[in-house]
């Protein structure tokens, strides 16, 4: 039982909830995911199970998102589950001095994290020393977004902004509605998040806890389509599964490894020898 799950996780469910939940259903302690949502958020979530958790790392890169972006307030965690701390209703605030601001979120940029976040420094997470009341200094980190597209615009005393956004990994869409309301000058939070792509899996083909079998595991090699493919022999199967190098004048890279139409596991190949990276059992 080796492969991937794409599960829609619902709100309320941290990512290692979920991951307990799928050791518990399929009855196997080794179970992993990619890209951790916070509770608050909801959809795409990839579940590697068994041996395809060393696969986790090769997954194709991306994500995309739908966020409600709320206008003229301010919380500790940069969204709704947090404490108040500032209330500043925006009547007036139009789409058209919102989308002003838009394309500074837009390319590589710098962010700073949310302060309730998992991010470690010194050894803890940042939202165990925020809990604890330490004043700590977050440092910016460089991500990239590819683009943001307005879906829907609800004005009022808070204004709400609906966007659709893709980008790279570790972007915190929180930080993305905290610094566009200090653009602003109205403040900003974040009130509705759902991931629509994570790692090459889409909503549209995630699935719910309920309907969780084996039958329902995506064969590893399905969720690495960007990388090429290779063959070997018998023999040289054999070699290579033994953690041998085979020399093989192929491009320089990372590749799928196969022998006949069975998935062998992960090589790469630099200067005309191919090397095992991740090697599945039989």
């Amino acid at each position: 039982m080796i492969g991937f799950l794409n599960i829609n996780k619902p709100q309320g469910m941290t990512s290692h909830d979920c991951v307990a939940k799928v050791r518990k259903i399929l009855g196997t302690r080794r179970v992993g995911h990619s890209g951790t949502l916070d509770p608050m958020a909801l959809g795409v979530l990839p579940i590697a199970v068994n041996q395809a958790t060393r696969l986790l790392p090769y997954l194709p890169t991306g994500k995309a998102y739908r966020a409600v972006i709320r206008f003229g307030q301010t919380t500790t965690t940069d969204d709704r589950e947090g404490e108040i701390l500032s209330d500043r209703p925006c009547p007036s605030l139009t789409l058209e001095e919102v989308e002003k601001h838009l394309a500074k979120f837009i390319g590589t940029i710098e962010q700073v994290p949310p302060a309730f976040s998992a991010i470690k420094i010194g050894g803890k997470k940042l939202y165990e020393l925020a809990r604890s009341g330490q004043n700590i200094e977050v440092p910016s980190r460089t991500v990239t977004i590819e683009s943001i597209t307005v879906l829907s615009w609800q004005p009022g005393d808070y204004p709400e902004l609906t966007i659709e956004i893709y980008c790279g990994a570790g972007t915190y869409i929180r930080s993305v509605a905290r610094d566009w309301g200090d653009r602003l000058g109205c403040g900003a939070m974040l009130i509705e998040l759902e991931r629509t792509l994570s790692n090459g899996f889409h909503l549209d083909s995630s699935i719910s806890f309920d309907r969780i079998t084996p039958l329902y595991l995506i064969p590893a090699d399905e969720t690495l389509p960007h990388l090429p493919r290779l063959t070997l022999s018998f023999e040289e199967a054999k070699r290579w599964q033994r953690g041998q190098k085979i020399s093989l004048a192929y491009p320089e890279g990372v590749w799928k490894v196969y022998q006949g139409t069975k998935f062998l596991g992960i090589g790469k190949i630099a200067e005309e020898t191919l090397s095992p990276l991740v090697v599945l059992p039989d």
